[in-house]
């Protein structure tokens, strides 16, 4: 029975290979699309599926102190490509062990404004052009960097 104390670990490797964690970091959610789109014709419904190329693309935010924030601002207005790795870092409750996303880039940046209680946040969002996924089980899958 799963404990679910997993804690995901969210990193990026930067231009010059250096591994940047982001932390503190409000939330991370990654979208694997795999697009197919059923074929219909005039004389019959559901003849066939015509599949688009898959999609991967994230939304993070994190939070404006630091200089996680500005790293990530950096990357965007330079037009970098980076990788990011979600992994666990405590427990094993966590379908992967790890997933890379590689080849990404920021397509928006959304910071809020600053206010006397709390700190303010940016939220980032892009797309990645490639990923390698691995399981508990250590099975590991790969999408290479553009066949996205």
């Amino acid at each position: 029975m799963p404990d679910w104390k997993t804690r995901l670990a969210v990193s990026y490797t930067d231009e010059d290979n250096n591994t940047v964690d982001i932390t503190p970091i409000d939330s991370f959610s990654p979208t694997f699309a795999i697009n197919a789109e059923v074929m219909h014709s005039v004389e019959q419904t559901h003849i066939g599926v015509i599949y688009s190329p898959e999609q991967m693309s994230f939304t993070m935010t994190v939070k404006a102190i630091g200089d996680v924030a500005a790293r990530l601002t950096a990357l965007a207005m330079q037009g970098k490509h980076f990788n990011i790795t979600l992994q666990e870092h405590d427990g094993t409750d966590w379908a992967f062990s790890t997933i890379v996303m590689s080849d990404c880039l920021i397509t928006s940046a959304n910071p809020t404004a600053a206010s006397p209680s709390g700190a303010p946040t940016a939220t980032f969002s892009g797309i990645s052009l490639g990923a390698n996924v691995t399981d508990n089980s250590n099975a590991t899958f790969n999408l290479p960097a553009g066949a996205a």
